[in-house]
């Protein structure tokens, strides 16, 4: 269950969090490898199957435009997208988008982003929403081990994406583990 917000307890990052790990770097447009990794993350979540998503991404070009291939290509396979929400590096309380992209009750999320405005999101997700981290999908930029510590313990703990040579990662007790592609002519 997710903590509730309380007048003591603010799911934002001090200013000086927001600092503790210099500069992040920009998200890198994405690869053709990587979405094709990331439609077969969400392609093999089998129980119960992700029709429906609710995209996030940050506002530089290459999250918007990896934000809008996997749009495309998720719409193409015949699948629902519920909402695409965008939100600034630096933002007041994070509300906003984070009841955007868990209103409608998709099935996944999935996120194109700077380290430094994921860690925030998700940290308004976790205190305000009903988001399950297990249920959220992302580009090469989340893997960004920053982002987990700027999140908080077990915050994106089951967090899972693509790398952008076709290969995928999980974000388990803090630690973003790497899996190479699969070889060609294989299962994923």
């Amino acid at each position: 269950m997710n903590p509730r917000p309380t007048p003591d307890r603010s799911p934002l990052l001090p200013v000086t969090g927001t600092t503790a790990y210099g500069d992040l770097p920009a998200p890198a447009p994405h690869t053709a490898p990587e979405l094709a990794a990331l439609l077969r993350l969400l392609a093999g979540h089998r129980r119960p199957a992700l029709h429906s998503v609710a995209i996030g991404h940050s506002r530089d070009d290459a999250s918007r435009a990896a934000a809008a291939a996997f749009a495309d290509a998720w719409r193409a396979a015949g699948n629902a997208v519920l909402a695409v929400v965008d939100w600034p590096e630096q933002a007041a309380s994070w509300l906003r988008p984070a009841h955007r992209l868990t209103d409608r009750e998709p099935d996944a999320l999935v996120i194109a982003a700077a380290p430094l405005g994921w860690a925030q999101l998700a940290r308004r997700l976790r205190h305000s929403t009903p988001w399950r981290p297990d249920r959220t999908f992302g580009f090469a930029s989340l893997a960004e081990p920053a982002a987990a510590a700027l999140a908080g313990p077990g915050v994106l703990d089951g967090v899972r994406g693509a790398s952008a040579d076709g290969g995928t990662w999980r974000i388990e007790s803090g630690w973003t583990d790497s899996f190479p592609s699969p070889a060609p002519g294989t299962a994923a």
